[in-house]
């Protein structure tokens, strides 16, 4: 990553994105903490790992954002590089921790059987994990052919969680209360959907972005991703965990 590239503008707009990813972070983890009273006690768990995500994300964020300013020095509008690198390993620290815990909190909000919960909450969140593990290399690649070729390394494990929730939840969904079948389908969709932004940002240095455009498209895009895969999915697992507590007339107060 050739932070000599960047602008002053790209600088600005980077910082204020991961700003507004900490701040999305942060406030989604209140927000499902809080929120934890108005389910019942079968899907707390659930709530509970939702915002222990979020947390985890918005800690990463924060040092995302003190890295990057390390990273800089801004003067009378002219910006240098410091010599302090940008710790890209914040972010696949995260993932390596938040990614498998999205899939497992979806699981248990579905509450499946002990077995079936254990099973898939096993599989599919060893798969995340080795997704996470292989495109890290790829990340801090210099070269495109490095970088290209740990993309489809991390895109089997990948393609493996996507079949899993498109296919292999559908016989768990079918059998979820009628009122909540909508928003579970709907969350699967949702994963599978942001989980696309990833390693699509991962390809723009090999696509024709260079220097701060591209440093710019990754972090940004990034970003947005992560805001969607982690925030916005929180908030949809509270709703189904709400609307089950409802229908089963336990929710507690």
């Amino acid at each position: 990553m050739d932070l000599s590239s960047v602008s002053v503008g790209q600088y600005d707009f980077i910082a204020g994105a991961f700003s507004f990813g900490f701040a999305v972070m942060a406030a989604a983890t209140l927000f499902l903490w809080f929120a934890r009273s108005q389910v019942a006690p079968a899907y707390k768990m659930a709530i509970t790992i939702s915002g222990l995500v979020t947390a985890i994300a918005g800690y990463h964020y924060l040092q995302i954002m003190l890295s990057w300013e390390a990273a800089f020095s801004v003067v009378n509008g002219n910006i240098e590089t410091t010599g302090y690198a940008f710790n890209q390993a914040y972010r696949y620290v995260d993932w390596l921790l938040t990614v498998p815990l999205l899939l497992i909190e979806l699981i248990l909000v579905m509450r499946l059987a002990r077995s079936e919960t254990v099973s898939k909450s096993v599989t599919l969140g060893g798969a995340a994990a080795l997704m996470i593990i292989l495109g890290y290399p790829g990340e801090v690649a210099e070269g495109g052919a490095t970088r290209f070729l740990f993309w489809v390394l991390s895109m089997i494990p990948f393609v493996y969680i996507v079949y899993q929730l498109v296919v292999g939840l559908k016989g768990s969904i079918s059998k979820q209360p009628e009122n909540v079948r909508g928003l579970i389908n709907g969350a699967a969709t949702l994963v599978v959907v942001s989980w696309l932004f990833y390693p699509i940002v991962f390809l723009f240095p090999l696509i024709g972005l260079t220097g701060g455009a591209a440093i710019t498209a990754v972090e940004v895009g990034y970003t947005i991703a992560d805001i969607v895969a982690k925030a916005v999915f929180g908030i949809l697992i509270l709703m189904i965990a709400m609307r089950k507590s409802e229908a089963e007339g336990n929710a507690t107060a």
